[in-house]
């Protein structure tokens, strides 16, 4: 039986400073600048295009502020009760709502409407194309919407080399270039897999190379071009 080193370095937190814009500083300008009682915000687009992230480096931001922050996701389980003074309210991944999330969603944007609440959602598609209840999806169309868009290669390629020398990896070309081949391009996912790799090095003793990487898959049961974990 292999055996996992303890105290391993975690994923950094969400934040506006390591969050990486490539196509989206529209967005991120928007969010930066967001004062209490703006209307709501929608951020959409693809796993990978950092809409969880933004989520998490503006309730960072305001908590830092001494203001209030919410978070609710379809992991959050019901009731959903508003929280206590003016706050931001965070829903992530609007899509992934079951019905009676929907519907305690809808009660909180009811139960907030003209207190200085904030709303920040993110969701898979546009507003219009969103499987929600209509009073729901009204609600979220009511101010700005953003599409979000993944990182290019580049930028892709200087985000996971950030992550490895956090680490203290040395992250080859070899190694980097087998990633964003065989994998689909989502980010979250592939710091997913890094921290994966990173644990399989340090159990196993051994540098990180395209061999043990192939190892570490080949012992996982797999090494196609697939999403390192789908609920990603």
């Amino acid at each position: 039986m292999r055996q996992i080193p303890l105290a391993l370095l975690a994923p950094p937190a969400g934040s506006f400073d390591n969050f990486v814009p490539g196509a989206n500083a529209e967005a991120l300008a928007y969010l930066l600048g967001l004062m209490p009682g703006d209307p709501p915000v929608l951020l959409w687009g693809p796993a990978g295009s950092g809409k969880t992230h933004l989520l998490q480096a503006l309730a960072e931001r305001w908590q830092a502020a001494g203001l209030r922050a919410a978070w609710y996701d379809a992991d959050t389980p019901l009731p959903w009760e508003l929280p206590a003074h003016e706050s931001l309210l965070l829903l992530d991944d609007c899509h992934r709502f079951d019905a009676g999330q929907q519907h305690a969603a809808f009660a909180l944007f009811a139960a907030s409407a003209g207190q200085g609440y904030n709303v920040v959602a993110t969701a898979d598609a546009p507003v219009v194309d969103l499987a929600v209840r209509e009073d729901l999806r009204t609600r979220l169309g009511w101010g700005p919407s953003f599409a979000l868009e993944p990182l290019r290669e580049a930028e892709m390629r200087a985000v996971l080399r950030r992550e490895a020398d956090r680490r203290g990896l040395l992250l080859g070309d070899d190694v980097l270039s087998y990633l964003l081949t065989r994998f689909e391009r989502n980010l979250k996912g592939l710091m997913a897999l890094l921290e994966r790799l990173d644990e399989f090095a340090l159990s196993s003793k051994r540098a990180l190379t395209l061999p043990l990487l192939k190892a570490m898959l080949a012992d996982a049961g797999g090494d196609k071009k697939t999403d390192p974990d789908p609920t990603l």
